[in-house]
Order: structure tokens, then sequence, then C-alpha cells
């Protein structure tokens, strides 16, 4: 029995060791991760390029949206629709101020209509309506919008003077462009953007 009770305690003392050395790798793991997320940058979605694709101006011309750009200044995307009230109603409330945030930032705003073939015949005459200033593109089968992850509207980006987008936002509330601005001076002024919750 004496010899069962040595194996035993053999066998219970390297199970115990290899429990520890299982626990350290683990702790050790956790604490190197959560080390090298400090490290890595905080935008979420990691600055990548605006998508090459095709869509429509409001004469039926195809533009290539890998063409946009602001001479190396900040760039507004929004995607928006007839039909969305929120969309409209961000797009109309930036037209106030937008003169204002062109001189000071030099920001491009372009909005991108999610309108299919039914209803995107009220685009031009909705733009024209209210007297908005940007640059009007039609992406009547969606393509943009599913290269660029929109899911719901209204969504925009800022894009940098490298196309990269370094900012994304979801949905619109009263006094919400002002975070957009801040951002956008952040962005003309080459500044890096943090994480946003979106």
């Amino acid at each position: 029995m004496k010899g069962f009770y040595r194996l035993n305690d053999k066998f219970v003392n390297k199970n115990r060791q290899m429990r520890t050395l299982y626990c350290s790798v683990l702790i050790f793991l956790f604490f190197s991760g959560y080390v090298l997320s400090q490290n890595q940058p905080t935008n979420p979605v990691g600055l990548r390029k605006i998508p090459a694709i095709d869509v429509k101006t409001t004469d039926n011309k195809t533009f290539n949206t890998a063409n946009i750009s602001n001479g190396g200044k900040p760039i507004i995307i929004c995607f928006w629709a007839t039909w969305c009230k929120p969309c409209i109603n961000e797009l109309s409330t930036i037209a106030d101020v937008y003169p204002e945030w062109q001189e000071e930032t030099g920001v491009k705003l372009i909005a991108i209509s999610i309108d299919d073939s039914k209803t995107s015949g009220g685009v031009g005459p909705l733009v024209n309506g209210k007297n908005w200033d940007y640059e009007i593109y039609l992406d009547i089968n969606s393509d943009f919008k599913r290269a660029m992850n929109v899911n719901m509207i209204p969504h925009s980006f800022i894009i940098n003077g490298k196309n990269e987008i370094v900012w994304q936002h979801t949905t619109y509330s009263q006094g919400s462009e002002m975070e957009m601005i801040n951002i956008i001076r952040k962005v003309a002024k080459g500044d890096t953007i943090p994480a946003e919750k979106n």
C-alpha cells in the first residue's frame, strides 16, 4: 500500500504542477494580449480606404468613388434617402453651417442617396428645394452602401486627406453636428482621432 500512496502522491504533485503551469500561462497570455491591445490604433474602422464603386450623378453620369477627393482636406460622406426624415434633418442642419465649416477647414460634403429606382427621381428636386450645396450621388443598387458596411441611415463618415476613413457615426440627433465639426477640425489639423462609440 505504501508504494501505491507514493505513486498517487507523485501523480497528485505532477497534476498540481501542471495546473499551476497552465494557470501561469493563461495569466501571461491575458496580460500580454491586454498590453498589445493598448498599442493598437484606437480607430475602430482601421483607416481603410474608400472602396472603388460606380455610382451615378443626378444627371445619370457614372462616377467612380475612387475619384472622390478634396485636395488633401477632410471629406464628409453622408448616406441618406429622400424617405429618411433624420437624414434630411441632418443634411439641412449642416447646410446652415456648411459655408463656415468650409471656410474654416476646407471640408467637402458628399451626400450619397440610397434611393432605389422608384424613389431616386425625387432626389434632384429635394436637393434643389433644400438648396443644399453638396456633391450628390445616387447609389441606386446599394453597391457603395454595401462596400462601406452601411446598415442604417443616416450614416456619416469622415475621410482624411489620404482618402482613409477615420470616423463614422450612425443616426442623427440635434446637436450631433457639433461632434462632427470637432472631428473635422482635428482631421484638418492632422490630429489622431480617438475611437468612437457608435
